[in-house]
């Protein structure tokens, strides 16, 4: 284990180490314990990052003592074409700096900005759900959903408003079916085509792979059909009292039998059955479809708070799908074919964190 930095007051010494294999036994159960920690905080994050995309990884933890008082995960996302960035965390909603103690948050906040400015990237990010440098410029592009799940099934489907829970029903008179899959092949399927109709790349299947591998239960697919035809499907993670619907898509047919909003209904019912209490919808982009969908469910926007510190860059990159510069190359990519997209689309998405 190697010590990055050393924080010293009167009373006590903050120390600032790298994850290492042996510690994350102790990194988890601080993750589990900390209310400022997420699902994105957990050690796991470091390998599939690694895996799956080949970034560097900067896991990083403050210790007294023997005790851990806060983490912050980073990994660098370097690209001729998206710039040069150190993250926390890429490919992860929420990230940022979790801690116990005012000490620790400090300690981790100067480590990561001497290891970026070490690097030489050309912004470090953090992503939190409260603002912690209101001074520094922020990415204003997402927001976050997320709702009580009510212990009555009754309850769950009245606070879903009037015609989005008609969707619902309409799943249901259909003859939709649910079941939870043992592997992603299903997921894959509904979830290529429906990026591939959106204009964006699609991750790689070993990806997805990854992440059941290393989350195990905590991580889970939920697939619908209608009879042997599939109709959609989502990953979802699983953290505390909290289920986070993550990946997701459907086929042609989704819309026809409004296979989301019953896939989604499903999800939320198996989550209140294990005795779940929170349904974290994640991040859309504003005004995107996925945002509205969210909204008519009954889900408030939440703010998220991307705030950046300017290293060497100037300005921060706008990678969204949503820049106009981007408009061609998304009607293009609709164009190809989905297997040929499935190929490129890794080599792409790697950088877009």
């Amino acid at each position: 284990m190697r010590a990055v930095a050393v924080e010293r007051t009167e009373s006590t010494t903050v120390r600032i180490m790298e994850l290492t294999p042996q510690d994350i036994t102790r990194w988890d159960a601080f993750v589990d314990a900390c209310p400022g920690a997420t699902f994105f905080h957990r050690a796991g994050w470091k390998e599939i990052i690694e895996r799956a995309f080949g970034h560097s990884t900067y896991f990083l933890m403050a210790e007294n003592g023997d005790s851990i008082e806060g983490v912050l995960p980073l990994a660098r996302l370097r690209s001729r074409l998206f710039g040069d960035a150190l993250i926390s965390l890429p490919f992860a909603v929420y990230g940022g700096i979790a801690a116990s103690t005012e000490q620790a948050a400090d300690a981790l906040d100067k480590a990561a900005q001497v290891l970026a400015e070490r690097l030489g990237v050309g912004h470090l990010e953090y992503r939190h759900c409260k603002p912690m440098h209101p001074d520094w410029p922020t990415k204003d592009l997402y927001v976050t959903f997320r709702g009580r799940i009510a212990p009555d099934s009754q309850a769950n489907m009245a606070a879903i408003p009037r015609k989005q829970r008609a969707m619902v029903r309409k799943g249901m008179r259909a003859g939709l079916q649910s079941r939870f899959d043992d592997d992603n092949e299903r997921f894959f399927q509904a979830y290529s085509y429906s990026v591939h109709q959106l204009g964006t790349p699609v991750f790689a299947r070993r990806y997805f792979d990854l992440l059941r591998e290393t989350f195990g239960r905590s991580c889970d697919v939920l697939t619908v059909s209608h009879g042997e035809r599939l109709v959609a499907s989502v990953l979802s993670f699983y953290f505390r009292d909290e289920v986070l619907p993550f990946y997701g898509g459907g086929t042609a047919l989704a819309r026809e039998f409004a296979g989301n909003d019953f896939m989604y209904w499903q999800l939320m019912e198996s989550a209140r059955e294990r005795g779940y209490r929170f349904f974290d919808f994640g991040r859309s982009k504003r005004g995107a479809g996925s945002y509205h969908f969210k909204k008519h469910w009954g889900f408030e926007p939440q703010p998220l708070h991307y705030e950046c510190r300017l290293i060497r860059a100037t300005a921060l990159p706008d990678n969204s799908p949503m820049n106009p510069k981007y408009r061609l190359f998304i009607a293009l990519w609709r164009r190809l074919p989905l297997p040929v997209v499935n190929a490129l689309g890794p080599y792409i998405v790697r950088n877009l964190g």
